[in-house]
């Protein structure tokens, strides 16, 4: 049996290393609303409750996504992140996702091109990639 007192200090060495990791300076910062089109960030998304969410009719223009902390959202599926390595400006990234009909377990390769592009990779599909850019915070 784990003690109280032994539960908390565990707890405090887990939170201090999320903290460290979640600090670093090289960290490439995926959160906030992607699209694939930057001059369609007001078509795809829109604001509710302070929060990035979709316009009715987002997939008429291209789509999106939103990474928010361990989860990546889109609008007709749910993702929490699993687990996440990274290897300079390149992320891979193994979430779970739900739909209304499924789950499934999805990998996610992308790299950073800037402070507000990515490029998705397909591994085993060369020349298979998509980029997106991070709509500004409204």
């Amino acid at each position: 049996m784990v003690r109280p007192r032994k539960l908390g200090a565990l707890a405090g060495l887990l939170f201090a290393s999320v903290v460290a990791t979640a600090g670093r300076a090289d960290a490439v910062d995926l959160n906030g609303a992607w699209v694939g089109d930057a001059d369609q960030c007001d078509k795809v998304f829109t604001r509710q409750g302070g929060k990035p969410g979709f316009t009715e009719m987002s997939d008429v223009y291209g789509g999106g996504f939103i990474i928010d902390g361990d989860q990546i959202i889109g609008k007709f599926a749910h993702c929490r992140i699993k687990s996440r390595k990274e290897s300079g400006p390149s992320v891979n990234l193994i979430a779970g996702c739900a739909t209304d009909i499924m789950l499934s377990s999805v990998q996610f390769s992308v790299k950073e091109l800037d402070a507000n592009s990515i490029v998705r990779l397909f591994p085993g599909m060369d020349g298979m990639e998509i980029t997106y850019h991070r709509c500004p915070n409204r």
